[in-house]
């Protein structure tokens, strides 16, 4: 992957992070361009214009959409380092998958931790996360990583909501470390990689922006 490489995003976007962790696993310099969501820029609107959100990445004047697709299509143009996802059709596909789930039932259960108002709302949200977070744990089972030996597809899916734990304790009255250790663990481990620590927000100021959020929204 050579020429021109531009990446839309918003800082507390897991979804962005997971492009900048993808880009930094291959080594691909690009530039980062902050976008304002409640302000959309034209480029955006011009490279986006089916769901207008981020994250983009802009290879040579061309844009991909959706981070997973992101991941994946930096992982098939630069295969000559890091693979991403593996080379067996059937684990590539049970990689799919578990990305997946977490994009469609981890996302939605976490994100109404901090958006529900009503008491039974929070306890419904709350007992999908840990369900959706219990199911996850199993699948890591004892590997060290959710492919195996190494850190791949379903890490980066993952590892990007590392920042908003402190979100889903607060708002969620929980423990991550307490309810799921193993998470923890693979959590740290994924963290000694700089292609993460470098690409993740501090988690303290991501709940500042979740405080401002609920202002914006209302569910104060």
């Amino acid at each position: 992957m050579a020429d021109e490489v531009v990446l839309l995003g918003f800082w507390p976007s897991m979804f962005g992070m997971r492009a900048s962790i993808a880009l930094a696993e291959k080594g691909i310099k690009y530039e980062h361009k902050e976008e304002d969501v409640f302000n959309k820029s034209d480029l955006l609107l011009k490279m986006n214009p089916v769901h207008k959100k981020i994250p983009v990445l802009i290879h040579n004047g061309k844009p991909v959409c959706e981070s997973l697709i992101i991941v994946q299509y930096i992982d098939e143009v630069r295969n000559d380092r890091c693979p991403l996802l593996p080379s067996d059709p059937y684990q590539r596909a049970q990689a799919r998958f578990w990305a997946d789930f977490i994009d469609k039932k981890v996302y939605e259960s976490s994100r109404s931790l901090w958006t529900e108002k009503g008491e039974e709302q929070l306890e419904a949200a709350r007992k999908d996360f840990l369900e959706s977070f219990k199911t996850l744990e199993g699948e890591l089972g004892e590997k060290p990583y959710f492919g195996g030996e190494t850190f791949g597809f379903v890490d980066i899916a993952l590892i990007s909501f590392y920042s908003w734990f402190y979100v889903y304790e607060t708002f969620g009255k929980l423990s991550m470390e307490a309810e799921f250790p193993k998470i923890i663990e693979w959590a740290k481990r994924c963290l000694q990689k700089k292609s993460v620590a470098k690409s993740l927000p501090d988690e303290k100021k991501v709940y500042e922006r979740v405080l401002d959020l609920r202002k914006i929204f209302h569910l104060e």
